[in-house]
């Protein structure tokens, strides 16, 4: 049995994703965009698709990470984020294995350790598919 959440018909671009960004009025999407485009230049194996009604981003078929945005935030989530090493303290949440890291307007982010926690979570998911033998 695995702990990683498989999506098959992820893609290497979702048009779907595009028109998510898209969508008018929805300003805080705005906000987590560059960073899911952060995910997609990961590597050649990063696929993609609309999961729950948020872009995911995978390693092959396995999430790694995801992006949403609600009414008051954003948000950047990681599938493992459990296990990642956070030395900034960004990742919140107390479940088994998902953390995430809430982005609002107006308020600051340690850019650098948000990037090298996709960085991780990439490399993190490429060695568990790795193991898996998938």
């Amino acid at each position: 049995m695995t702990d990683l959440m498989r999506f098959p018909s992820a893609g290497r671009r979702d048009p779907d994703i595009d028109a998510w960004f898209a969508a008018p009025n929805h300003e805080l999407r705005r906000l987590v965009e560059p960073w899911f485009e952060r995910m997609r230049a990961c590597g050649a194996d990063v696929r993609e698709l609309l999961h729950d009604g948020h872009p995911t981003a995978c390693v092959g078929d396995a999430a790694f990470a995801y992006v949403d945005a609600f009414s008051a935030h954003a948000a950047i989530g990681f599938f493992q984020g459990a296990t990642l090493e956070d030395p900034e303290g960004l990742l919140e949440g107390a479940g088994k294995r998902m953390r995430h890291v809430k982005l609002r307007w107006g308020r600051p982010i340690d850019q650098a350790a948000l990037a090298a926690l996709i960085a991780a979570a990439y490399r993190d998911m490429q060695d568990r598919v790795q193991a898996e033998g998938l």
